[in-house]
């Protein structure tokens, strides 16, 4: 019954995102830019993001929060994911609940972060709009997972344990037929 469920929001979840995804115009460019600086060109897809620099790899967006116990509980496993599949996956982490830039650069140091983090005040235009295309109502911690070809493949409200985690990278690494 609980995997039924849970098939059944990741249905809703994904046919919410392709759906509001055709409300979005294709060419959508936007900027993020992480606590080193880093600046990434986003444009939107009909099916997900294209994301430079980081073409070819898996992507999680995970939008948390500095005060959040599950974000929390969740970041040694990102950590621990990416160190083991560093070729192959990239993490992006917004922190949304309100840390500046070197407050989350901060953050991202105490917590041994070794993948790329953004603070909300760099990231404002795409989180609006993950918001609309996802219909994100705000609930933290929040996966967004693309495949190698940057296409929406997994929405996840709610902390995911790393097993499930890596199933996702495994699944999504494979390269999908056009």
């Amino acid at each position: 019954m609980k995997k039924l469920f849970s098939s059944a929001i990741l249905v809703l979840s994904l046919l919410n995102f392709s759906t509001a995804s055709s409300e979005v115009k294709p060419h959508v460019t936007m900027n993020i830019t992480d606590t080193n600086g880093t600046s990434y060109e986003i444009k939107s897809t009909p099916l997900g993001l294209e994301i430079d620099k980081l073409k070819g790899k898996v992507i999680f967006l995970e939008f948390f929060g500095h005060s959040c116990p599950p974000c929390l509980m969740s970041i040694p496993h990102l950590i621990h994911l990416q160190e083991k599949h560093k070729d192959k996956l990239a993490i992006i982490a917004i922190e949304v609940q309100g840390y500046n830039n070197a407050e989350t650069k901060e953050f991202a140091k105490k917590k041994g972060i070794n993948y790329i983090t953004v603070s909300e005040e760099k990231s404002q235009q795409f989180i609006q709009h993950i918001s609309q295309r996802a219909q994100w109502q705000g609930s933290i911690p929040f996966l967004v997972a693309m495949d190698t070809n940057g296409n929406v493949q997994h929405v996840q409200a709610g902390m995911l344990p790393e097993s499930a985690l890596e199933e996702l990278i495994q699944k999504l690494s494979k390269p999908s037929k056009k």
